[in-house]
């Protein structure tokens, strides 16, 4: 008989409406076998390591229908992005002790009968952590956003919402690393003071306690206009910037976490701007760019190892204390990319 071992476990109460709270979320304790169960072929049992807190996760807290992803299952484990080490396996591809980075339940150990979507971690010189977040979906998205959809040029004016999360910080880096002017939003004074003071950014301003005014603030900022924008928020901010793009400006929209909450999100205004301007606006999914996943890899790890890029990370220790990190994004509680520590290797 295979050894047994407590599992600890976040599962979903109900489904939610409006903003989520730590209660809609719950601890279990179950027992797992710490080996594939038999006549299971090509599955692996894993031990999780590290866990990211992403915001599309709110909405596969809802009932969702016609959505590109599915709803989280009421009284199951949710699932997100994490990093995580091979226990037992029946799947050739992957061997005991092995590390990878994609899908996997938020519990101590989790049984992955589809590993299609894996990443195999063959950079182990960097923080294991960072496959949540810069060398992660987080990068990737930031990367191909960037990259493959604002198809940015030197000197060119950008602007970032969300500019100290998981994804912005980074963008924001890429683009002064290409040597674009580029000023980011964000929620506090502290995470202003990060975006300037660590990521380099030519200016940012705090959209929640000194900018009433968006439009006005972003004329400030932007006295020629902006070229490319990357959109994190939606909602007003998005109106804002309509006004302020350049001609032939681009956006590429990642995320929209002011309105996942709403139950009935307002229209956006300013729209004819895109046709004045001949603005290029272009939502995106970051699994249709992980084709790119090795050729960014080439890019971002000499830029990490020669300090080039810095990545923040905030991190809840302990599965127990995912349920406040997760929900703590919607308020913007988070400085840099939240993820959870469910074991230390």
């Amino acid at each position: 008989m295979a050894a047994e071992a407590s599992n600890k476990q976040i599962t979903l109460k109900n489904y939610v409406t409006g903003f989520p709270k730590e209660s809609d979320l719950e601890v279990k304790i179950t027992t797992t076998r710490l080996k594939v169960p038999e006549a299971t072929p090509n599955a692996i049992l894993v031990k999780n390591l590290y866990l990211s807190c992403d915001p599309y996760m709110r909405n596969r807290m809802s009932k969702l229908e016609g959505s590109y992803i599915d709803s989280f299952i009421v009284g199951s484990p949710i699932i997100g992005l994490g990093v995580a080490k091979v226990i037992d396996s029946t799947n050739p591809e992957f061997k005991k002790d092995d590390l990878f980075w994609g899908f996997t339940g938020w519990e101590e150990y989790s049984l992955i009968t589809d590993t299609q979507s894996l990443f195999k971690i063959q950079h182990t010189e960097v923080p294991l952590s960072y496959y949540t977040g810069i060398l992660g979906m987080p990068g990737m998205t930031a990367y191909a956003g960037f990259y493959e959809i604002c198809s940015p040029k030197k000197g060119e004016k950008v602007f970032i919402s969300a500019a100290a999360g998981a994804v912005g910080q980074l963008v924001g880096q890429f683009a002064k690393l290409l040597g674009c002017y580029v000023v980011g939003s964000a929620g506090s004074r502290e995470k202003v003071d990060l975006l300037k003071n660590k990521f380099g950014f030519d200016e940012a301003f705090n959209y929640k306690e000194e900018e009433e005014d968006l439009n006005a603030a972003l004329k400030r900022y932007f006295p020629e206009g902006i070229d490319i924008y990357f959109e994190n928020v939606g909602g007003k901010m998005l109106e804002a910037v309509l006004l302020n793009m350049r001609l032939h400006g681009r956006i590429a929209v990642c995320g929209m976490i002011s309105e996942y909450n709403l139950e009935k999100p307002p229209g956006v205004q300013n729209l004819f701007n895109l046709i004045s301007k001949r603005i290029r606006m272009e939502g995106f999914a970051v699994f249709d760019y992980y084709h790119l996943y090795t050729k960014f890899l080439e890019m971002i790890l000499p830029h990490i190892k020669e300090g080039k890029v810095d990545y923040v990370e905030d991190i809840a220790e302990g599965l127990e204390n995912g349920p406040a990190a997760l929900v703590g994004l919607f308020s913007g509680r988070n400085v840099g990319k939240q993820l959870v520590v469910v074991a230390h290797e």
